[in-house]
């Protein structure tokens, strides 16, 4: 039990906690990479190649662009709810359970997520670009006092991807890309802790006695690491093409501290001389971010009308499990078992040309939450299916800058949680989550 009660909160586990709340795609991703395929629910994203963010989704379609320069600045607003709803949450002591006290809270919060590409033509059938992004996120909070306080407080996390790539063409019909990824993660996570069920174990010693108020622990790190993507377009008629994309996976190590929060000194109560539990200090973890395969499809039907499909695959079955460390030496390493699936995402739309200078969009997505069942599932945000529905337009201003404005709702299935892992102090959360998500999305084009 002393293991347990220690080893459960450490960085990695807690990053692993965050990580397994949704973004705007399934598991952790952020897609919001361009405010162009917003109104399309991202379909036919790694075939479109209408702006520079192709350089993100596919970096072959750097080839369909004008000659000269294009510099895309975009951003998204990102509103989510995550009402939870309390259905018999209990708390472990060393005799019975016991009913968890507080009240329901949304974890929900408005956040922002910022794109940047250039692209530029080297010479002709050659083209160099890049992109600024961040494919990976997310930001909630919570009351302190809520039910589910000792499971998470705040989450957040944050990526900086910057993807320098390159793209010609190796037939009339056919065009490549590649590009590196230079990314940067960071993140700080909060969650109550329950001493006084803690030192009521048996198993540790307190100082100040088994009641003791809750502590606050907090945990921060930081890492960069490398990936790389590769683009592929066909042509296979003026009217129709198909654009083939893959992201792979970035091993991190996240290096940072640990901040129990513990009101008083605890020690194990077996060994001799006693051995130190909750001591501050460094914590590390390696987490992996996992690939992604596209395959897109664009159709021209006509001078009005365009189609466009879309299926992404995510290898979120890489996360089995996770082991994390203290380089300190107070805490043995520990492995907690996560079991994702792979991901599938699917999604179709429609372009309209109302005008040479007006371009509508529409499109629908469904999404598969890689999250197992209710008992991985976690408070950080909670995961499952989700359903878009999205709209959007194009207007070109001038002969040089244009604007993209998008918008999506998130229809997401009603979600059932019973988790103990996450808990330091094995309190079990449970209850169902209300969730949903708007996103609003814009963005300049400027070609000089």
């Amino acid at each position: 039990m002393t293991q347990r009660l220690t080893t459960r909160f450490t960085l990695a586990g807690a990053i692993a906690l965050a990580l397994a709340g949704q973004a705007q795609a399934a598991g952790f991703a952020l897609i919001e990479q361009s405010a162009s395929g917003m109104g399309n629910a991202f379909a036919g994203a790694a075939a479109i190649a209408e702006d520079a963010s192709t350089i993100y989704f596919n970096p072959a379609g750097m080839m369909k662009l004008p000659a000269g320069n294009q510099i895309v600045v975009g951003g998204h607003i990102i509103r989510a709810k995550a009402k939870f709803t309390d259905n018999g949450s209990s708390d472990w002591t060393s005799a019975t359970p016991g009913m968890l006290a507080g009240p329901d809270d949304d974890g929900g919060t408005i956040g922002f997520v910022p794109n940047f590409y250039w692209a530029t033509q080297l010479e002709p059938g050659v083209r160099f670009g890049i992109g600024v992004n961040a494919p990976f996120g997310l930001e909630t909070k919570y009351d302190e006092d809520w039910i589910g306080r000792y499971h998470a407080v705040r989450s957040d996390l944050k990526t900086l991807n910057i993807n320098p790539s390159v793209a010609f063409s190796i037939t009339p019909k056919v065009d490549f890309g590649a590009g590196i990824n230079i990314q940067y993660i960071e993140a700080t996570l909060t969650n109550k802790v329950n001493y006084t069920v803690i030192c009521s174990s048996g198993t540790v010693t307190c100082t100040g006695g088994a009641l003791q108020p809750d502590g606050l622990a907090e945990v921060s790190g930081n890492g960069i690491s490398y990936g790389w993507n590769l683009g592929l377009m066909i042509n296979m008629s003026e009217a129709t093409r198909i654009g083939l994309s893959y992201r792979s996976a970035i091993e991190h190590t996240v290096e940072g501290s640990v901040n129990f929060g513990a009101p008083t000194s605890i020690t194990a109560a077996a060994p001799s001389p006693p051995v130190p539990l909750f001591v501050d200090g460094d914590a590390r973890a390696s987490v992996t971010l996992p690939e992604t395969a596209s395959a897109s499809l664009v159709h021209q039907l006509n001078d009005k009308w365009t189609l466009l499909a879309d299926w992404t695959w995510t290898r979120w079955s890489r996360f089995k499990e996770l082991t994390f460390e203290y380089p300190g030496g107070f805490t043995p390493a520990s492995t907690t078992v996560e079991e994702w699936k792979n991901n599938n995402r699917l999604s179709v739309a429609a372009n309209y040309r109302l005008s040479p200078s007006w371009l509508l969009r529409a499109g629908a997505a469904y999404d598969r939450t890689p999250i197992p069942d209710e008992q991985h599932r976690t408070a950080r945000i909670p995961g499952n299916d989700r359903k878009w529905l999205a709209f959007g337009f194009n207007w070109k201003a001038s002969k040089t800058l244009a604007v993209d404005v998008g918008y999506a709702h998130l229809f997401v299935d009603k979600t059932p949680i019973e988790n103990t892992e996450s808990s330091p102090d094995g309190a079990t959360l449970k209850g169902e989550y209300d969730s949903a998500v708007d996103i609003l999305s814009a963005q300049l084009v400027w070609d000089f």
